[in-house]
């Protein structure tokens, strides 16, 4: 993996999971890198996304270093707000950074008071682990349900240079795409001033993280940052920022569908596709609509090819069709035409469900073009299980 240039990594065990296993990571870059974020809409806001809008606003896009924690959100706490204020101030006095170029990002248990005591006695060990060669050490440690480190890399060859991006990010649980979902950090070398980034963020972002579900709850943590240093001396001319954005997206994408794919609970990892809609936004809330359905999702996790479920969905979508002009293919298998059953056999159907990946088209006839993919995964009784005992 080619990682862009004038960033550090670094994770420890401060002492916050139940487990030993790192729950402290630390991005730090060399130089102060501009940078765009986009932040969960649920109306209950955990106090590191408070602190990040802050210090965003009041650094105007620039960024030094960004501070982790797992196994505590740091949310609905009598000392949220103070601890993440604390545990800042801490990092930018040992990085030698205004206060305002630290963000801070938690993810764990909601309505537990964090120790911010844990996090300042482990910075010394942390700041001093920092190493370009720690990526994945701290992509690992933010994890919390996630079975698998989630991360993807990039490379535009410009006029002037190569720039790199890379990203990491988790989740598996707590998913719906309500903005950024869970938390993830894209890092470049490009040099891109904050309002080119903020622009290439938002549309990213529709590509990538807001066309993934997993459950259909968006946290009160969600928090995604896209971060330019400048590190690699390259600044892209205006007809290149289109390849630079390019990578970014399909950095984006990648790590969406790594969080579809590690669904709490999940066997298999879903494609939506949506063709016909009135327009691309109506075709995203049809998409979403079936990505979200739980009756859809535990047909596919037994295998059914019980289509009628998916019409039902997007009947719930707010979106004007005609069923009688409507389409439905599963792994590539016309199961519905106009509206109604088509003849297909429903044991072979059945084996060709059981693969790790299932796709499903959701095509409206007529002139309209609007289009969206959407990702998610099968709803199973291990899903349950996870969530079940999360706290204990």
């Amino acid at each position: 993996m080619n990682l862009p240039q004038g960033y550090a990594y670094s994770a420890v065990y401060a002492g916050i999971r139940q487990t030993e296993r790192d729950d402290l990571a630390l991005i730090v870059s060399g130089l102060p890198a501009n940078a765009a974020a986009v932040f969960t809409r649920n109306r209950v806001q955990a106090a590191p996304v408070r602190l990040c809008r802050r210090h965003l606003a009041q650094s105007k896009g620039q960024v030094g270093a960004i501070l982790i924690n797992a196994g505590n959100a740091n949310c609905a706490t009598r000392n949220g707000d103070a601890v993440a204020l604390g545990t800042a101030r801490e990092t930018a006095r040992m990085l030698k950074l205004p206060v305002a170029q630290v963000l801070t990002a938690s993810t764990g248990v909601i309505g537990v008071e964090l120790d911010g005591g844990k996090i300042t006695a482990a910075l010394p060990r942390l700041v001093n682990g920092l190493s370009p060669d720690r990526f994945e050490d701290a992509a690992r440690a933010i994890m919390t349900t996630d079975l698998v480190m989630k991360t993807a890399a990039a490379e535009a060859r410009l006029k002037h240079g190569a720039v790199c991006v890379a990203g990491m990010t988790k989740g598996s649980g707590m998913i719906h795409p309500n903005m950024a979902t869970t938390l993830g950090f894209v890092l470049t070398d490009a040099q891109l001033p904050a309002a080119t980034l903020r622009a290439i963020l938002k549309r990213a972002v529709e590509s990538s993280y807001n066309r993934l579900s997993v459950d259909g709850d968006t946290s009160t943590n969600d928090t995604l940052l896209l971060l330019a240093n400048g590190a690699s001396g390259v600044r892209p001319e205006t007809r290149e920022i289109p390849r630079v954005e390019e990578r970014i997206a399909a950095v984006c994408q990648q790590l969406a569908r790594s969080i579809a794919r590690d669904g709490e609970g999940a066997k298999k990892f879903v494609t939506i596709e949506v063709s016909g809609a009135p327009n691309d936004n109506a075709a995203a809330r049809l998409a979403r609509t079936i990505a979200n359905s739980p009756l859809v999702k535990t047909a596919i996790a037994g295998s059914d090819p019980n289509w009628g479920r998916i019409l039902s969905a997007a009947g719930n979508a707010g979106v004007v069709f005609d069923p009688a002009k409507t389409d439905i293919r599963m792994q590539g298998v016309v199961v519905c035409r106009g509206g109604l059953a088509t003849p297909f056999s429903e044991t072979e159907l059945k084996e060709k469900l059981d693969a790790p990946e299932v796709h499903i088209r959701f095509s409206l006839r007529g002139k309209s073009k609007g289009e969206a993919r959407f990702w998610t995964c099968d709803l199973t009784h291990g899903y349950i299980d996870i969530n079940a005992s999360y706290r204990t």
